[in-house]
C-alpha cells in the first residue's frame, strides 16, 4: 500500500438464497493506491462493488472507509467517486449540463460549482466541446465524461468499473493518464477490468476473485513469480542443430520451444551454437496467465 488505509474490509460476506456471492472478503487499500479487482464473470466483483458503495448491505463483516465507518452513511459515501460500466449520462443534455447536475446532487453550488465543472471538462478533454450535446459524442468522448461525473465531488475514493469498454486507442490512454495523475494527487482507486494490460500498467496491486473468494492479492511481479508459471523460449534454427542438444525438447521443423524458469540461461545456452540460432524470442508469463492459472480457462457465460 502507498499510504495509511483508505478502505478497509474486514470478513465481508454476502449471499442470495444459496448463493455465496462475496466470501468472508477482507482486505486494505491505501491512500493514493490503486487496486486491481479481477475476476471471471460471476466471481463477485459487482456485490462487493454494490456493497462499498451502500447500496448493499452485507450480511456480515466491516466496510470502513477513512475511519469514518460504513458507506451506508450518506456522509461516509460521499468520500466514493463511482465510474459505472454502464453510461451514467444524459444524452440530451451537454458535457457541462451534466457536469453541472451531478455537482448539484452533491451540493456544489456558486464558484465551487463552476470551478469544478472546468476542472472536469479540461480532465475529460472536452472543454471545447462543453455546449454540444452528449448525443451527438463519440463513443470515447463519452466515457471520458463518466469519468469525469464520478469526479465532480472530488472523491477520496474512487471506484471504476470497466471505464474503458469499447473506446479507441485515444481515449484509453486519456483516460489512463488522467486516473494515474489522481493516484498521484493521493486519490485512492478501485479498479475492475477484464483487460489485464489495463491492470498491469494501473495498479499497485492486484486482487483476483473467483466465486466469491480471494485467491490473491500482491503485485504484478509478485503474482507472476508465484503464479505465472514457466517462460517459453523460442527459437529458429538452421538445419543441423545436434539431436543431443539439452535444449531440443519440443522440435517442430526448424522451430525449438523450451519451457523453463530460466529464460536467460536457456538463451546463454542456446547461444552456444549461434551459428544455427537465426531467431529467438522470449515469451514471460503475465498477468493473463496468472488470472488463468487461478481462475482456470472455462467459460463463464
Amino acid at each position: 500500500m502507498r499510504g495509511e488505509p483508505t478502505l478497509t474490509i474486514q470478513g465481508l460476506h454476502k449471499t442470495f438464497g444459496n448463493l455465496v456471492a462475496v466470501h468472508d472478503l477482507s482486505l486494505e487499500i491505501g491512500a493514493g493506491e490503486a487496486l486491481g479487482l479481477l475476476g471471471p464473470n460471476g466471481a463477485g466483483k459487482s456485490t462487493v462493488i454494490a456493497m462499498l458503495t451502500g447500496a448493499l448491505t452485507p450480511d456480515k463483516g466491516k466496510i470502513n472507509l477513512q475511519g469514518l465507518g460504513s458507506p451506508v452513511d450518506p456522509k461516509v459515501r460521499a468520500l466514493i467517486g463511482v465510474v459505472p460500466q454502464n453510461l451514467a449520462l444524459y444524452d440530451e443534455l451537454t458535457p457541462e449540463e451534466n457536469l453541472r447536475f451531478f455537482g448539484r446532487l452533491y451540493g456544489i453550488g456558486g464558484k465551487e460549482l463552476r470551478a469544478r465543472v472546468d476542472w472536469c471538462l479540461d480532465l475529460a478533454g472536452l472543454s471545447s466541446r462543453k455546449k454540444e450535446r452528449v448525443g451527438t459524442h463519440s463513443g470515447g468522448m463519452k466515457r471520458r465524461l463518466n469519468l469525469a461525473c464520478g469526479l465532480m465531488h472530488d472523491p477520496k475514493i474512487l471506484i471504476c468499473d470497466e471505464p474503458t469498454v469499447g473506446v479507441d486507442p485515444q481515449s484509453r490512454n486519456h483516460i489512463f493518464d488522467s486516473i494515474e495523475r489522481l493516484c498521484d494527487g493521493g486519490t485512492t482507486l478501485l479498479y475492475t477490468t477484464h483487460y489485464m494490460e489495463e491492470a498491469q500498467r494501473l495498479c499497485d496491486r492486484v486482487a483476483i476473485m473467483d466465486q466469491g473468494h480471494l485467491l490473491a492479492i500482491d503485485t504484478v511481479d509478485a503474482l507472476v513469480e508465484e503464479h505465472g508459471g514457466d517462460s517459453l523460449v523460442h527459437a529458429k534454427l538452421k538445419a543441423g542443430l545436434p539431436t543431443d542438444h539439452q535444449l531440443h525438447s519440443a522440435m517442430q521443423g526448424l522451430t525449438l520451444a523450451h519451457r523453463t524458469t530460466a529464460p536467460i540461461e536457456a538463451v546463454a545456452s542456446l547461444l552456444q551454437v549461434q551459428d544455427s540460432v537465426v531467431e529467438l524470442r522470449i515469451d514471460r508469463p503475465d498477468l493473463e496467465q496468472v488470472f488463468l492459472s487461478l481462475t482456470g480457462r472455462s467459460l463463464r457465460d
